[in-house]
């Protein structure tokens, strides 16, 4: 554990430097939402700001208050702000605060992940971290290795940590941890790898004692079942699907119910994706690709909502979960929204776990319908690509709707949702009967490779605003490339939301109407957040950009500016000058690729590499070009860094497996599409 402490937060400095708390105490009460203390800003997750102080009139006049360099290899993340103070985890969830007035580090928390033994494998998935949460003077942080660990919120210091993935041997946590009253809840990640059983578990706040654990889906019936919840879903699988785990990871949203003493969570895809392996006889595959309610004392089954049975896709329900209170069909309905990969938006009664409504906000033909009165869908047979025929599906495995946070206002009735729109050929693996785990960092998908002559079109992204009441799109516009960032509601008739041009902007909420726009110098995943102190409104949006794919522009992983960016009204500062520079491939004239030892690496990059480095060895800002990279040119750097590990502090796991055939043959494949991509004439 490492910890940076700045003096200067000590007594009565710290008072001043926290404004928001001496605003208080002479001014009275803080207005409504002049915290964000919750990844959705509260209990309702609604990524939705009260304030109105910055608003469609006056927006133009935003202006940067101030920035933040930040030291990191990810930044793909959303901060919180609590009584002046914003909180935010980079890379291997270092914690930083820092004054929410000023920018200025008040201290800086590391869990020292690299340093953990299970750390090599667990790092070789997953992103960085999107998120953490508060509550009473409590920073929670998960970290990739698996330890939920509290932070005290003024001084850094850890108070307790705890071992999440003690049953999760190939898991590892990603997203935030979500508090429920008195407890905190976290998922894990890891079910598009390896045999996994996704669960929850929730410890209490104050001493980090486990409170309870629920299965996701259930284990080997041999063995018995925890609870009659995991008896009824056995019922919903064939085969012996315990020994792939089954999936169903909660890898990232969950929502609190105070009025129902409930806490919702979303569950994964199922592993392998394909279900004619892990549950060959067909079924419903409870409960993946759902979202459960439980109740949050006991950790108890209340009621499932089933999004896709027989879920033969990467679809899941991982995406955000907002609650909201509003009139439907002349109707007081407390209500759960929930904008999922599959391209349907649902609305769902909190209450009883009844769907409301369901409707499409992007392309998709996996199927023909969601039924109004069961809640079940349609499927389209040719979706589950029987008899060995290819299907070419939308949405693709990314989803209509990913990770980046969509965000709802109770002030107009809609939600926005960051939207992409693309699609994939699915089809089975020659030998689906015989189909085998393969162990390492690799997409066990289940699927086979799609033929030459199906190539999907390219994908787009707009932003869509959907009529939760009357179950439409009321606006949409276009967007720039696939991956764009999450977005923010605000009172001010405003939704907030940067781009993968670099671009940060403001959009009028009920039309779509571009208002106001920052040159960020960097792309944008996170969502922004909304925040009061001493009377002054601000939004923050943390920098920083991460995809499998090439974008344009590409955001080179070196060249990065990762920045904590806040703004005001009247704000005048200037970010500096930046200009992107191109960076050539690598070569040694003198180094001779085999083609033979070239195919070996480029099996081994297709499938332990490409998430991060990127498609065709084309990075997207994840993680370095490998083309233009020293790192491969010599042997004994690059199997210090691939296979021992040297640059795990800075989010490169360590690949043991890998023998020196494997890493010799990486290289040759490295160096034969730096050739094969180099400009004409080089």
């Amino acid at each position: 554990m490492k910890l940076r402490f700045s003096t200067a937060i000590a007594g009565v400095a710290m008072m001043a430097l926290t404004g928001g708390v001496v605003a208080r105490s002479v001014q009275g009460a803080a207005p409504a939402g002049a915290n964000w203390s919750s990844y959705g800003g509260d209990d309702r997750e609604q990524h939705y700001s009260p304030l109105a102080q910055i608003s469609d009139a006056n927006v133009g006049k935003l202006g940067l208050a101030w920035s933040y360099d930040i030291d990191t290899f990810d930044s793909y993340t959303q901060p919180l702000e609590v009584d002046g103070i914003v909180y935010f985890a980079v890379g291997l969830s270092v914690v930083h605060a820092l004054n929410a007035r000023t920018g200025k580090l008040l201290w800086q928390y590391d869990p020292d992940v690299a340093s953990q033994p299970e750390a090599k494998t667990r790092m070789r998935a997953g992103w960085g971290t999107r998120g953490i949460a508060y509550k009473d003077g409590m920073v929670f942080t998960a970290t990739r290795e698996g330890r939920l660990i509290a932070v005290d919120a003024k001084t850094g210091k850890p108070r307790w940590s705890v071992q999440t993935l003690d049953e999760a041997e190939h898991g590892y946590i990603t997203g935030p941890p979500w508090v429920a009253g008195d407890k905190v809840v976290v998922g894990f990640g890891g079910a598009d790898y390896s045999p996994t059983r996704g669960y929850v578990t929730a410890y209490d706040i104050k001493t980090g004692k486990k409170s309870w654990r629920w299965f996701v889906v259930p284990g080997d019936p041999a063995k018995g079942f925890e609870n009659k919840a995991m008896e009824v879903a056995a019922k919903t699988w064939t085969g012996e699907w315990w020994k792939f785990g089954g999936g169903g990871t909660v890898y990232h949203a969950m929502a609190y119910d105070a009025k129902y003493g409930r806490i919702y969570i979303g569950t994964g895809n199922g592993w392998p994706w394909n279900q004619k392996i892990r549950s060959p006889g067909g079924g419903d595959n409870l409960y993946l690709s759902s979202i459960v309610a439980l109740d949050v004392k006991t950790g108890e089954y209340v009621w499932h909502y089933q999004v896709n049975p027989e879920n033969s896709h990467d679809f899941n329900n991982a995406m955000d979960i907002e609650l909201a209170e509003m009139t439907i069909g002349g109707k007081p309905r407390s209500v759960l929204i929930h904008a999922p990969k599959n391209g349907f938006f649902y609305v769902i009664d909190r209450e009883n776990g009844k769907l409301i409504s369901a409707g499409e906000f992007a392309k998709q033909n996996w199927a023909k319908r969601i039924d109004p009165v069961t809640g079940r869908p349609e499927i389209n047979p040719e979706a589950q690509y029987p008899g060995g025929k290819p299907f070419m599906m939308y949405p693709f495995p990314n989803g209509a709707h990913g990770v980046q946070a969509m965000a709802f206002s109770p002030k107009t009735g809609l939600t926005y949702i960051p939207v992409m729109e693309g699609g994939r050929v699915f089809v089975d693996p020659p030998n689906v009967k015989d189909w085998t785990y393969k162990p390492g960092m690799m997409v066990n998908t289940g699927l086979g490779t799609p033929p030459a002559n199906l190539v999907p079109p390219t994908a787009t992204s707009k932003l869509v605003a959907w009529d939760v009441a009357g179950n439409k799109v009321a606006w949409s516009v276009p967007q720039p490339g696939v991956f764009n960032g999450g977005t923010m509601a605000t009172a001010g008739n405003l939704v907030f939301q940067g781009t993968n041009d670099g671009s940060f902007n403001a959009f009028s909420a009920s039309t779509g109407r571009k208002l106001w726009a920052f040159d960020a110098q960097n792309g944008m995943l996170g969502a922004p957040i909304s925040y009061s102190v001493g009377g002054i409104q601000y939004v923050s949006i943390i920098t920083g950009f991460r995809s499998s794919f090439p974008n344009t522009p590409n955001w080179d992983y070196g060249q990065q500016r990762r920045r904590v960016l806040t703004f005001a009204i009247g704000g005048r500062k200037a970010l500096p000058a930046f200009e992107r520079v191109d960076q050539p491939n690598q070569d040694d004239p003198a180094f001779i690729i085999d083609p033979a030892k070239a195919k070996i690496g480029g099996g081994i990059y297709n499938s332990s590499c490409i998430i991060c480095h990127g498609s065709g060895m084309m990075a997207g800002g994840a993680a370095p070009d490998l083309r233009k990279s020293a790192v491969p040119m010599d042997a004994d750097t690059f199997k210090a860094v691939v296979h021992d590990g040297a640059l795990m502090a800075r989010g490169m796991g360590s690949f043991t497996q890998l023998t020196d055939a494997d890493l010799e043959g990486l290289r040759h494949y490295i160096r034969q599409r730096a050739r094969e991509t180099a400009p004409k004439g080089n």
